[in-house]
């Protein structure tokens, strides 16, 4: 699946080409996601951290109100918009339907600015400029704003395609081809044992990538670690909590409070050794002294191998929670 930062980022453009549709046109719907997922990915800045990106989404604002300052935009520099078809804007600033997203007529760019903005303000940071790689309308008959009917953009494939349409149809693909590989038996698996000798199975992600980005989620699992090794060493109890239960106490703390996990991953790490020492000790201890021993063998039996189930069931959820960061799925 598309990473968790990822995801977030096609959301949000997602919910502004869906709230552009019946405000803009087609190729100015694409143009405007494609200069928006650019400005994000500048202000990103590289970031996979989910709680970094939906910062930076934050800052920008709601997506409607950008698709409507794109359409005030493209009114007063007289371009004809789906909610204006007619081009009233267009014939009364004297512009043309062949107008790119600079001031009408000229051949410098203008105010197509999409940004995040500054706090208490609706001004804009850093605006992207640049020329428009075509006309934001599409072809027509030669007529202005308020002449001939617009034809329909022509279906183009290739190097030919809009950017935002070769944007797009990679994400898609590559998401097609994920998806093909998640029927496939134990395929997470295989492609994590592969990871190591060609990081393309994961995305480019490995252990050293993946400590640079959570590096306090990744301090939670050691600390579940610890928490497990401890067990053996029957150190003395802080007032009446043994000092692996206090450990591992911290790492699952640390754990429920990371946003890198769903909620149900979050509950099996951090719930996983605490499930080995109940049930495991339970199931284990009455295998082990039998139905007729009675319950003072059977108790002496549960912390025998409590403990051990402790450290079996903490293996297991760290393993699930490396393997869900990992995220190579």
């Amino acid at each position: 699946m598309i990473e968790r930062a990822d995801q977030l980022v096609l959301n949000y453009v997602s919910k502004a080409a869906d709230a552009a549709h019946g405000v803009l046109r087609a190729d100015q719907r694409l143009d405007f996601a494609r200069r928006l997922r650019a400005r994000i990915e500048v202000e990103r800045g590289g970031s996979q951290n989910a709680r970094q990106v939906a910062k930076v989404l934050a800052r920008f604002g709601d997506p409607v109100a950008l698709v409507e300052r794109e359409a005030r935009r493209l009114a007063e520099a007289g371009v004809a918009t789906a909610r204006d078809p007619a081009g009233v804007g267009a014939r009364a600033s004297g512009g043309g339907a062949g107008t790119s997203l600079g001031t009408a007529g000229s051949g410098t760019t203008g105010p197509g600015t999409v940004g995040p903005r500054t706090a208490g303000t609706g001004a804009v940071t850093r605006p992207v400029s640049g020329p428009v790689s075509g006309p934001v309308s599409g072809p027509s008959d030669g007529a202005g704003a308020g002449g001939g009917a617009t034809r329909p953009l022509p279906a183009v494939d290739g190097e030919e395609a809009p950017p935002g349409v070769r944007a797009y149809r990679g994400i898609a693909q590559d998401s097609l081809d994920r998806r093909q590989g998640m029927g496939l038996p134990f395929a997470g698996l295989r492609r994590a044992a592969m990871s190591s000798a060609n990081p393309m199975a994961t995305g480019g992600r490995d252990a050293r990538t993946i400590v640079k980005e959570y590096p306090r989620d990744t301090a939670a699992l050691v600390i579940l670690v610890l928490a497990a090794l401890l067990v053996p060493f029957h150190l003395p109890a802080v007032a009446i909590f043994q000092i692996p239960l206090v450990v591992w106490a911290v790492g699952a703390v640390m754990v429920l409070f990371s946003d890198a996990w769903n909620v149900r991953d979050r509950f099996v790490g951090a719930g996983a050794p605490l499930l080995g020492y109940a049930v495991g000790g339970v199931l284990i201890g009455g295998l082990r002294v039998g139905i007729e021993a009675g319950m003072e063998a059977f108790v002496t039996q549960f912390f025998d191998v409590s403990g051990t189930m402790f450290m079996i069931g903490t293996g297991a959820g760290v393993l699930w929670l490396a393997y869900r960061l990992l995220d190579v799925n």
